[in-house]
């Protein structure tokens, strides 16, 4: 696990890409690479790579990145692990095409099988990547990010070059890189807590999109290819037994945590005491001689909102016999970590769980742990949410019989009735428009409610806008492709393609990395959300029980008492923190940035404030702040 940066200069530009410039960049991800940096600039002056090294598989300087073949036609670097590359090597030394230099580094595995296979290589790897490979030859550059998006790369097209990195800060090092908020991200980011690729908060800034390649040439032509999509890769298991399929499902989640137990260094789990982590802690304690190492967080205290579940989590490591660790989290921790998460964020991640996740990962870090496992992924594949559950049962409502212009007399009557901003009427809203209820599982304002909340230069800007403008084209692809159209099928897609990689992976890798920690995320292995997807849906919403195929697969592997618990999720008490110092910080922040900007309407933001309303003022106070750190402060 590493960070990677990088330019092109292209043919005509005048541009020279230095050690120096390179250099500049890649050390301000120290954070994700604190075993070392190195730095190449071909000798024309057009093309720099550059890396910074968290030493993990092949320790050796030998593996140090930027990395070339034998003849340095082929020159990468790498953020991420491909998990198989021992027996993609295998494959590659029986053809007798290569040269080796090192024991066991997978980022040589990547060479040469570029080497052996060009770009289609990619469909060997098992694992998680963000890779930048420069052709000498084609005088091609390629930069790839992984099929589920595990892995952030970002890219800026300006002053005739392309600069890439694992990191938005190292670009803006980039003194013709411009600093100013786009717009119509931000709108969509008051939709979804995040901002959808290939858009960030920053103009002219992007990101590659999970499961897609560019291949940028000399000239400055670029070639953009979705090289995966999970329903290209999915078998109907219509045929199977509900036993047969939940097998299948507890056989391929432990390939996939075996996996993710390759390493030469230590490793861990986080544990929260859910049917996730917990089944992390099982599958990798199976085989092990020493106890798996388990990290937990909690709160001190006892809040509404959110229960602690360490009594759960230290159950299973005893089950286990798990070395367990447990750390107990205080608003002052909350304070205390603010100016730092909005740095290592690079554009608002929206979700409170990033100061959990952060201090867990700094928890296991000082333990001296490198890799931890977590859970993400399970809840989507599996129907794990209990809202999930109410968009289902009211899409069916949506689907019975009642002609579209009752649904719009329905609206008209709401907003008569000054209900225009509740989600009633935004859902029967979507459902008059012929849109599906669901969009998305991280939901921040209603399309009226971000109508009042902007500013009213935005409201006239964005008048006909909406935030289904970037999930059309995903809800297009979904009725195209997918071999079972149903309501969850979509739901699960839905959040593969948007909430997964820019939300909940992106606050794994940012707050993990934060502390040089690598995060690995097992039920998210490539091979396991295929299987997964070629369940039938009915099965996994059998009886109305959530995560049923799952429990099934895995009861005999955990504790009964865990499976069979409610789910709670793991949270953040922040509804009470805004009525302690939150709540005073947050009206000082927000009332400032309104007073200095024109993106919000201040006094809708106030309303919000004194209506206590914590989750919702919290992603404003995450936009204000990005915009202080990056934008204003500059």
């Amino acid at each position: 696990m590493c960070g990677i940066v990088g330019a092109l200069s292209f043919k005509n530009s005048s541009f020279r890409v230095s050690e120096d410039y390179i250099t500049k960049m890649r050390d301000t991800m120290v954070h994700r690479g604190p075993n070392g940096g190195d730095t190449w600039v071909d000798q024309s002056g057009k093309i720099g790579l550059g890396h910074r090294r968290l030493s993990i598989i092949d320790l050796s300087n030998l593996a140090n990145q930027p990395m070339c073949n034998e003849d340095e036609t082929l020159w990468v670097a790498f953020n991420g692990e491909i998990y198989n590359h021992a027996e993609v090597r295998a494959e590659l030394v029986r053809t007798g095409n290569h040269k080796w230099k090192t024991d066991h580094s997978d980022t040589e595995v990547i060479l040469h099988a570029f080497e052996e296979w060009g770009i289609e290589c990619i469909h060997k790897f098992r694992g998680m990547f963000a890779i930048a490979l420069w052709d000498t030859k084609e005088k091609n550059l390629w930069l790839i990010r992984d099929r589920i998006g595990i892995k952030p790369i970002y890219y800026s097209i300006h002053n005739q070059r392309i600069v890439f990195a694992s990191e938005i800060k190292a670009l803006l090092q980039d003194p013709d890189q411009k600093r100013a908020v786009n717009e119509e991200a931000f709108y969509h980011y008051l939709s979804f807590l995040t901002t959808p690729a290939p858009q960030t908060l920053f103009e002219g800034i992007l990101k590659l999109e999970p499961g897609t390649w560019l291949k940028i040439g000399e000239d400055g032509s670029i070639k953009k290819n979705k090289y995966w999509d999970v329903w290209d890769h999915t078998k109907p298991l219509t045929d199977k037994t509900e036993s047969e399929i939940s097998q299948m499902v507890l056989n391929e989640l432990r390939t996939a945590v075996q996996y993710r137990k390759v390493s030469d260094v230590p490793v861990g789990v986080f544990l929260s005491g859910g049917i996730d982590s917990s089944t992390n802690a099982a599958l990798f304690s199976e085989g092990e001689q020493q106890a798996v190492k388990a990290y937990t967080i909690g709160y001190e205290g006892e809040y509404d909102t959110y229960k602690n579940e360490t009594e759960y989590a230290r159950m299973m490591a005893d089950t286990v016999g798990a070395e367990y660790n447990e750390l107990l989290l205080t608003i002052d921790d909350l304070m205390d970590f603010l100016p730092k998460m909005v740095y290592l964020q690079d554009e608002p991640i929206a979700d409170p769980v990033c100061v959990p996740v952060y201090y867990v990962s700094k928890m296991a870090r000082e333990d001296g742990t490198i890799v931890c496992q977590v859970g993400e992924g399970a809840d989507e594949l599996f129907w794990g949410y209990q809202s999930w559950k109410v968009s289902l049962n009211l899409q069916k409502m949506n689907e019975l019989p009642v002609p579209r212009f009752l649904k719009k007399m329905g609206l008209a009557g709401l907003k008569a009735l000054g209900k225009d901003q509740s989600l009633q009427y935004e859902l029967l809203r979507r459902g008059a428009n012929d849109q599906p209820v669901f969009w998305g599982g991280a939901e921040a304002f209603t399309e009226a409610q971000k109508k009042r909340l902007i500013s009213s230069r935005l409201q006239k800007k964005f008048k006909d806008k909406s935030s289904w403008s970037v999930l059309s084209p995903i809800y297009e692809k979904f009725k195209e492709k997918a071999w079972d159209k149903s309501h969850l099928n979509w739901m699960t897609y839905l959040d593969l393609n948007m909430r997964l990689p820019e939300l909940l992976l992106m606050r794994v890798d940012k707050m993990s990395m934060g502390v040089s920690l690598e995060g690995r995320v097992p039920f998210l292995d490539h091979k396991f959300v295929e299987l997964a997807m070629s369940i039938p849906a009915d099965m996994k919403t059998k009886d109305g029980v959530s995560k049923y195929l799952l429990k099934k697969a895995v009861r005999g592997v955990i504790p009964d008492e865990i499976i069979d618990r409610k789910k709670q999720g793991f949270g953040v008490p922040v509804y009470e923190w805004f009525f302690d110092k939150l709540g005073e910080e947050t009206k000082r922040e927000l009332s400032s940035f309104c007073d200095k900007t024109d993106f919000l309407n201040k006094d809708e933001v106030m309303k919000l404030i004194d209506q206590k309303n914590g989750p919702k003022v919290w992603y404003l106070l995450n936009f204000a702040l990005w915009w202080k750190e990056f934008i204003n402060d500059q």
